[in-house]
């Protein structure tokens, strides 16, 4: 599912340089129709009151299907509204209204994984070694494959490959069992992501956090994280972005020491943004 049709939204330049950004999750924020899960609807009735705080830019956590066994970051579909918190065009009219009263609004993309419930993982667990289909994910018959890559959750996995008994291989993530990661060294899947990107800044979304990015590629001998490969990818990512839109916002979501995730930078030519994460968690513990 993709819209073709590019719309061109204006924003200033370097906007997000003295933006004063307001992170919430839908499902936490406002209740309009009272069943106990905040929704759009009630996002909306918020608007007025945000806007007098002095935000100038709302972060949205995900608001996609999902099982919710990861907060949302387990996405079930890249290009529709969790039903509990309303539906698409309850996403249009926030938007609409947003961009009224001159607030931005920058999405969570999560491109490193779906989840195990995503109709991708479905139809790759069917389709047959090497195909198209099933190489959406990375698999393996050797669960000692890219031994050197650091496992995350300790706490709650033993390895990054989990066997699965329908595909009859090992999957491979670097988060939970139920988030497979996706195959960029697949060109499909780097279409498909520029599919999902197109879809929601035509429907004129600002910016994306890209979550989790430094794990994008795996390479034997590395410890899959920060690989050139994921600097190049991010380089053509901003390209397709640039041609086709104005001034949107890549901001990375790298969690290492400044002067290591400044490289997320690139020469001026992949994120304009990224976290500052020991200063985070020094207001954290505050």
């Amino acid at each position: 599912m993709s819209n073709n049709k590019t719309r061109k939204i204006l924003r200033e330049p370097q906007w997000y340089k003295d933006a004063i950004i307001y992170e919430l999750h839908i499902k936490a924020f406002m209740d309009k129709n009272n069943d106990g899960i905040g929704d759009f609807e009630g996002l909306l009735d918020k608007l007025d009151y945000l806007e007098n705080l002095g935000v100038t830019t709302i972060w949205l956590l995900p608001f996609y299907p999902s099982p919710q066994r990861d907060d949302g970051y387990d996405i079930a579909d890249y290009y529709t509204i969790n039903p509990a918190y309303g539906d698409i065009n309850d996403f249009k009219r926030f938007l609409r209204e947003a961009h009224k009263r001159n607030l931005k609004v920058v999405t969570e993309l999560v491109m490193n994984h779906t989840s195990d419930q995503h109709e991708w993982f479905k139809r790759a667990r069917l389709a047959p070694k090497g195909s198209p289909e099933r190489e959406y994910y990375v698999w393996s018959d050797d669960p000692d494959k890219y031994k050197d890559a650091r496992i995350i959750f300790t706490d709650y996995e033993a390895s990054n490959w989990t066997w699965d008994p329908v595909a009859k291989q090992y999957y491979w993530h670097r988060f939970f069992n139920h988030q497979p990661d996706l195959n960029y060294h697949n060109p499909l899947v780097e279409r498909e992501m520029f599919k999902v990107m197109d879809f929601w800044l035509n429907m004129g979304v600002d910016g994306f956090r890209l979550d989790a990015i430094p794990y994008l590629f795996e390479e034997d001998g590395t410890n899959c994280e920060n690989l050139p490969q994921t600097h190049d990818f991010l380089k053509k990512l901003r390209r397709h972005v640039d041609s086709k839109f104005d001034n949107v916002l890549l901001l990375a979501e790298a969690n290492m020491w400044p002067e290591d995730s400044a490289s997320y930078f690139g020469d001026g030519d992949e994120c304009q943004m990224n976290y500052h994460f020991p200063l985070c968690r020094a207001c954290l513990w505050r």
